[in-house]
Parts: structure tokens; sequence; C-alpha cells
């Protein structure tokens, strides 16, 4: 099993002079959930290198069991430091892709033409595709083969409009990750704020928040043992 992971590069958050990126839970949960099954997993970004952390998603309230252990892990951290750039990995490469979210993704890669690219090249080839948090906001451009919006018609979920307004975001980002899933057609549903869940519908797997991480990395595990 061959996972792709693909990172944001953007790290400023609008224009109120903080920094942002992708949020460690959501890259970490996966990666060990992913390596401990026994694959191998490659992490991109759309400028390559390192991508920038959220620097809040690793303060003392949002750390878990295993963001600690990405963090103790040297062999991770320096898969971290040298990402592929995006342009550079091909679908035929890979079994499945996961991106994890952060506010990062709704600036760069919800506009990133390989990104768009790339999932509608997965999707089309019939692997499956996870995305958790903010990140189901990347599919605002992407592309079913009929040419209408991926997510028309599928069940989705991701990070909600009352999640942004808790975390004091709604006026910062460039978009709501909820309306866009809805305006572009998606079957929207959600759990609790900030509690796990997950939806899947065919190829496309989506998960509502950082708490989620874990559980849309084990649907996609057991999406790809039966696919």
């Amino acid at each position: 099993m061959k996972v792709l992971i693909v990172l944001t590069s953007h790290d400023q958050l609008g224009d109120t002079g903080k920094k942002t990126g992708f949020w460690l839970e959501e890259l970490a949960a996966p990666y060990y959930t992913f390596k401990d099954a026994g694959a191998e997993i490659v992490l991109a970004s759309p400028k390559g290198g390192q991508p920038p952390l959220d620097p809040k998603s690793n303060e003392p309230d949002f750390q878990t069991a295993l963001t600690r252990r990405f963090e103790a892990d040297a062999e991770a951290n320096a898969q971290l430091a040298r990402t592929v750039r995006l342009d550079s990995v091909s679908q035929a490469d890979f079994d499945t892709v996961f991106y994890p979210g952060g506010h990062g993704p709704l600036w760069d890669l919800a506009e990133d033409r390989d990104s768009i690219a790339l999932i509608e090249s997965f999707m089309a080839a019939d692997k499956p595709v996870a995305l958790v948090c903010h990140a189901p906001g990347v599919l605002r451009h992407v592309k079913a083969a009929t040419g209408r919006p991926l997510v028309e018609g599928l069940q989705v979920t991701g990070f909600t409009n009352t999640e942004e307004e808790g975390v004091g975001l709604t006026q910062v980002v460039p978009f709501l990750v909820e309306d866009e899933l809805k305006a572009n057609g998606g079957h929207y549903s959600k759990g609790p704020d900030w509690g796990s869940y997950v939806v899947r519908d065919g190829l496309l797997i989506t998960g509502q928040n950082p708490a989620s991480s874990t559980e849309a990395a084990d649907v996609l595990i057991r999406q790809l043992a039966i696919h």
C-alpha cells in the first residue's frame, strides 16, 4: 500500500498577520494509522520542502499521543522537511491520497491546479480519496468525469460553520467549508462540534474536524482492503 499525503504550503492567516499551515494532529494521526498498517508514505506540498505547521496545533491543549509521537520521530520529521513538489507526483504511483487540513489549504490547495487535477485523476482511476477538517474545501473546483462538481450528489462532511465560529475565523477565511460543499451540491451532514464524524460515499471519504483524523484514515484503509 502506497499512500500520498498532501500538505499545504500556505502560512499566512489571511490579513491577520498571524501564521497558519497544516494542523499537526491531522497529519500525525493518519500518518501512524498508515505506517502501522505497513504502508509506504510520501508527503507532498505545492512548494515542496518543509511545509508550515499551524503553531496553534502544537499548543498543549491540542497535543495528543500521536502528535507527541510525531514530534519525537526523527524519521518522520526528516520526511516532513523534504516534502516532494506536488507537480512532480503522479496518481499512477499511489493507491490512495489523504489531505490533512489546517486553514492553509483554503488558500493554496483549494486553488491549486495540480491538486485539482490530482484528485480528479485518483477518482478517474477508481482510487479512494480522503480529506479531513478544512481539507474538504480543496474540492471546491474539482470536477467529476461529467464536468459537474465532484461533490454534487455525494454525502460529505467537513469543518462546520459553528466550529469556524468557535475559533473566531469566520470573517478571516476565504470561504466556509460547510457552505462551499453545500453550494457545490454536496449532501452535507455533521456530527457534534469537535467530535469524530466521518462520511464515505463511494471513493470519497471526508472527516469533519481534527478529532476525525484517525477514523478517516481507518475508513480509507478498510476501503483499500475491499477495493
